[in-house]
């Protein structure tokens, strides 16, 4: 290619991925006065996006300020439950409501959100390629100066990688190995269709009221996995998140552990007479803090679930993924003012990170993935099951006396639990609890 051509092609900063870390890299970057190519190989931003759950509103009102008068919304999220369900069709949910929080996070379909906001960076002045494949990024003397896509070549002084959970790209310059199944994640789900009304009356809701529940126990016994529910407009998303070493060693599918969830009474009950819209997958990144990759290298920085930014005891990975561009776009005016694209100034970018809540919120649950895998059997089947069998007792008079049946529960208690397995159980909570303060 002649200097001509390349000069033609130039740009400040190219972004690989139109998620929610690659459009806030995007805007903030325009917002600081670059020209800022957003390069999204889907038709349109979010058509490529698999997502059912909770966006937290600190994050999006960094990026976009105004978004809770103008973003496309489904609903605030009022209840947070945690469901744990038993063999026996039995459930014990914890509801939790703080009445003062009522916009503090809320439910978008990505389809939606994710071209509302390429839509808000068009706006700001980012120029937004769809259709557009990146097959390699082009490297000069060790620096990563541009990509190449299925049609042409496009240069840049920065290339931000958000190209989502299995990065080619971020592979290319060597900065992340391929993905181990103990480090991610297989998200299913099923958008089903229900009116508005029927939604609120079953989970108890008032209009634009949402709820967000977790699911563990029953039919993940045994397997470090968890089910969801959100509640869209006119739809609930029902679903899962699983290992997918469990799912591969166990020989499990993940459609029919679906059907099991739908069949359990509790869910049953929420999606009765509902109609099924959509189904899809998608990988998670779950290694947290000791799968992240390398963060940036000569001209490029790597973001969002690409890096591996992804905190799945809590279910949050949007809000990482917009503060991670909005930190690395940051980083990139920051090269801007200094003339410098090398590594020894991309690193502040990692700076950045370290100072803010995504890595020290990962640093501090870096254990507790390893060590719920390790207890699955315990702390996702066992301790459910016991649950939902005390609740039972407490809940159930039928002419037995509750003294004797509270003793044979705690017989049964340890007698199928053996002590060896307790002790275990116990040091699993104490590192857990440890792990989390320290």
């Amino acid at each position: 290619m002649s200097e001509n051509t390349e000069n033609q092609n130039k740009t400040d900063i190219i972004v690989v991925g139109a998620g929610p870390a690659g459009v806030s890299a995007a805007i903030t970057a325009a917002r600081g006065g670059k020209k800022v190519v957003l390069v999204e190989r889907g038709s349109f931003a979010g058509a490529k996006n698999m997502y059912g759950g909770v966006i937290y509103s600190h994050a999006a009102k960094e990026i976009f300020p105004n978004f809770l008068e103008e973003a496309p919304i489904e609903r605030f999220v009022k209840n947070h439950s945690f469901v744990l369900l038993s063999d026996d069709n039995s459930s014990t949910t914890i509801n939790y409501q703080n009445p003062s929080n009522q916009k503090d996070s809320f439910v978008a379909i990505r389809a939606k959100w994710d071209k509302w906001c390429v839509e808000q960076a068009e706006k700001e002045g980012v120029y937004f390629a769809p259709n557009t494949l990146v097959k390699e990024l082009i490297v000069d003397n060790g620096k990563v100066v541009g990509i190449k896509t299925d049609i042409e070549e496009y240069y840049a002084d920065i290339v931000i990688i958000a190209d989502g959970v299995n990065s080619l790209l971020a592979k290319q310059l060597k900065l992340r190995n391929d993905l181990k199944p103990k480090n991610v994640v297989l998200g299913v789900k099923e958008v089903i269709k229900l009116s508005p009304d029927i939604i609120e009356k079953r989970l108890g809701l008032l209009p634009n009221q949402g709820s967000a529940i977790e699911i563990l126990g029953g039919p993940f016994a045994g397997m470090f996995a968890l089910g969801f529910i959100y509640t869209n407009k006119d739809s609930l998303v029902v679903g899962f998140g699983a290992s997918l070493e469990d799912l591969k060693n166990k020989k499990i599918k993940p459609y029919d552990l679906l059907e099991e969830i739908k069949k359990h009474p509790f869910v049953a009950n929420l999606i009765e007479n509902g109609e099924l819209l959509e189904y899809s997958a998608h990988l998670i990144p779950e290694g947290g803090y000791d799968s992240i990759p390398t963060l940036y290298t000569n001209g490029a920085m790597v973001i969002g679930d690409a890096a591996m930014l992804v905190n799945n005891v809590h279910f949050e990975g949007t809000n990482f993924a917009m503060i991670s561009g909005k930190l690395a776009a940051e980083t990139a005016l920051d090269a801007f003012e200094n003339n410098d694209f090398s590594s020894n100034q991309l690193c502040l970018y990692k700076k950045k990170l370290l100072n803010s809540f995504i890595l020290k919120d990962l640093k501090t649950y870096k254990d507790v993935v390893k060590i719920l895998t390790q207890r699955s059997s315990s702390f996702m089947g066992y301790y459910p099951q016991k649950i939902n069998e005390f609740f039972n007792i407490f809940t159930t008079a039928d002419g037995q006396p509750k003294k004797t049946k509270f003793r044979n529960f705690a017989k049964n208690f340890f007698k199928k639990r053996s002590l060896s397995e307790l002790f275990y159980d116990a040091i699993a909570g104490i590192k857990l609890i440890f792990g989390i303060l320290k």
